[in-house]
């Protein structure tokens, strides 16, 4: 595709989509892996909410969080998910729509261990998306938890990570006169050849 160059050039989409987003770390002044995270519940209600995009791999991205929460439990029930990755500063985005698996192994342990302590006992002190009497009680149950797991907790079982295998990504640049540049990669599944397409804006 003679068209597929510049900021879109590659033959791998993980690779454009690490790329911006280093791009993005120069630019974007608070989170730039900060994505819009959407879901469907039972009912095939849709949900959205961010979340932080902590790792690009060779044919995934994964992101962390309580598996006890409302996400993970539409997650796991849907096993699909699709996130846009917007930055102002860049004026582009990435939209991915793909299969969902758990990444609760060593991965996951090494990722958390990362965090700060108070990042990793808020993990244990928090039950995510239920119900909380205050914020007076949230800090009872870190005080609770410090006292019981000291300065080194262990990943919890429940808080881990997801790994979104897409299926599609789409690459968008801003263009003059709002005529845009997109460019939709397709597969049929996750261990399928990509098809590339450019699209109207």
């Amino acid at each position: 595709m003679n068209e597929h160059s510049g900021i879109f050039a590659g033959s791998d989409p993980f690779e454009i989509a690490g790329r911006w987003l280093a791009e993005a770390e120069k630019t974007e002044p608070n989170d730039p892996n900060a994505i819009a995270l959407a879901t469907v519940d039972s009912d095939g209600l849709p949900n959205a909410r961010m979340v932080l995009l902590k790792e690009i791999e060779k044919d995934a991205f994964v992101f962390y969080t309580n598996y006890q929460s409302a996400k993970a439990q539409e997650l796991d029930s849907a096993h699909k998910a699709a996130f846009v990755m917007h930055w102002k500063s860049l004026r582009r985005q990435i939209r991915v729509r793909g299969i969902i698996t758990k990444e609760e192994g060593p991965q996951a342990d090494e990722y958390y261990a990362s965090r700060s302590l108070k990042s990793r006992l808020g993990a244990w002190a928090s039950h995510q998306s239920q119900p909380l009497d205050s914020r007076a009680s949230l800090m009872a149950e870190v005080a609770k938890v410090t006292a019981k797991l000291g300065t080194n907790p262990p990943r919890p079982e429940f808080w881990g990570g997801y790994r979104i295998s897409p299926v599609e990504v789409e690459f968008w640049a801003d263009g003059a006169f709002r005529l845009h540049d997109r460019f939709q990669w397709k597969r049929s599944s996750a261990d399928s050849d990509w098809q590339v397409q450019r699209l109207n804006p």
